[in-house]
């Protein structure tokens, strides 16, 4: 056993002691090879895991960004999405922490969706070194044009998956980001 590999991150063909197949490093098996880089079966299943969600997440925005109207970028639908999924005012400090940018890339954001119409920024009056940014009625409505503009791509994804694996999917994926949000 690889003692740099931690025993609950290994791939459950090393635990149980069977030799990588093929040599040391793993050769790509053709079959099972996409373009996106799926893991290989031996490989720890939390890399694998990951991996997957790295590759969903990559396919999902390129797909989605081909769809989005209004010239948005998929980071400007995200901030338009998140102030409509939690409402209220924020910071740019925080919107950066939330997004995991730095404050001038946020700032940036904010100011091209400033100048389209979609957010509203207003001096702080608690720290007049900070602004307060909310979404606007055109924000709003950008935001359920986006999903629209979404809607055929989302039914073309349900019809080959099917609702139920979606909602099976959806509280262990929230879970996950929750604890993920909590923890760093």
């Amino acid at each position: 056993m690889d003692q740099s590999i931690p025993p609950q991150l290994e791939a459950p063909a090393q635990r149980s002691g069977a030799a990588h197949p093929g040599s040391p490093v793993a050769t790509p098996d053709p079959e099972h090879e996409h373009a996106h880089g799926t893991a290989a079966p031996s490989d720890p299943l939390l890399f694998r895991f990951f991996n997957e969600i790295g590759s969903i997440e990559q396919l999902a925005r390129n797909r989605f960004e081909r769809a989005l109207p209004h010239r948005l970028s998929f980071a400007q639908f995200s901030v338009l999405n998140q102030f409509v999924r939690l409402g209220g005012e924020r910071s740019l400090v925080e919107m950066a922490r939330s997004f995991q940018v730095t404050k001038p890339a946020m700032t940036k954001l904010v100011r091209k969706l400033e100048e389209a119409g979609h957010v509203s920024v207003r001096p702080n009056p608690a720290d007049s070194r900070s602004k307060l940014v909310s979404i606007t009625e055109r924000g709003v409505s950008a935001r359920h044009q986006a999903i629209m503009a979404l809607a055929p791509s989302f039914g073309e994804m349900r019809r080959a998956i099917g609702d139920e694996a979606f909602e099976q999917a959806l509280p262990f994926l929230s879970s996950l980001r929750e604890w993920l949000e909590r923890n760093g």
